[in-house]
């Protein structure tokens, strides 16, 4: 069981101290990777095997109420929505644990996702197959974003709730790139007009209206029934435009 204090960890690079709210937990070990940890508040990673139909009980007990479910199409045989109950929201989206897979267009929809469950007093699960590399990667995005961290910072919080994650080097470079393409929206979002960030808030902008094109309107195949079930797709130009500021921000 995860208990949430008041204390804080806290952060410092190059920027000033950024502070998340500390789950206190048992000491990591091997085990317990086939299991699912709260990484901050009301946001849990972990295997599919978390997220099985026994799993209910568990997931309840713990207040899940939504389930991002990530696989690839040779995997969707088994690694799919399990639970049919009215409690329980899933996201689905195809993602491939390779190093050349375009994640990065994911990030802007998780986001969405997860602030909507909690501002509903929701939780999230975000599984994949062994909860390591492509869940985690989006789980790093989320808490990034939502606390201000570089991929660095975010990657020790999480080791410190998940030991076992591991995204590929593909991933990795797309959260590092991330950090500065997020940043810049947070400050064209703040109104800051600093001479400096001149050239990032320019590429925010395109990035903002690109994304909420993409946010209001439905994807372009929802699949909704009584198990509120959302196969959630990026649309193919927010995708591309996405990736195309990834490219430019590695040149």
């Amino acid at each position: 069981m995860l208990d949430v204090s008041s204390s804080s960890i806290k952060f410092q690079q190059d920027e000033p101290m950024h502070e998340i709210p500390t789950l206190q937990c048992s000491e990591w070990t091997y085990t317990m990777r086939r299991n699912m940890q709260e990484i901050i508040p009301g946001l849990f990673l972990g295997p599919f095997s978390s997220a099985q139909r026994h799993c209910l009980k568990t997931l309840r007990d713990h207040g899940i109420s939504h389930i991002i479910c990530v696989r690839q199409d040779v995997e969707a045989q088994h690694i799919k929505p399990q639970i049919n109950d009215l409690s329980i929201t899933y996201l689905t989206l195809n993602i491939a644990d390779t190093a050349t897979e375009n994640i990065i267009r994911f990030f802007p929809t998780v986001k969405q996702f997860i602030d909507e469950a909690f501002q509903r007093n929701g939780k999230v699960l975000v599984h994949g197959n062994n909860g390591i590399s492509r869940s985690a990667t989006l789980v790093l995005a989320y808490i990034m974003e939502k606390y201000g961290l570089s991929c660095k910072e975010a990657i020790e919080c999480v080791k410190r709730r998940r030991g076992c994650i591991h995204p590929n080097e593909g991933f990795l470079a797309q959260l590092t790139e991330y950090e500065p393409i997020y940043k810049a929206r947070q400050t064209l979002e703040k109104g800051e007009t600093s001479t400096d960030n001149r050239r990032q808030k320019r590429k925010s902008e395109q990035l903002c209206e690109s994304a909420d094109y993409d946010l209001i309107q439905p994807p372009p195949s929802p699949i909704s029934d009584n198990n509120n079930y959302v196969n959630c797709q990026p649309s193919t130009d927010f995708s591309n435009h996405l990736y195309k500021l990834w490219m430019i921000e590695r040149s």
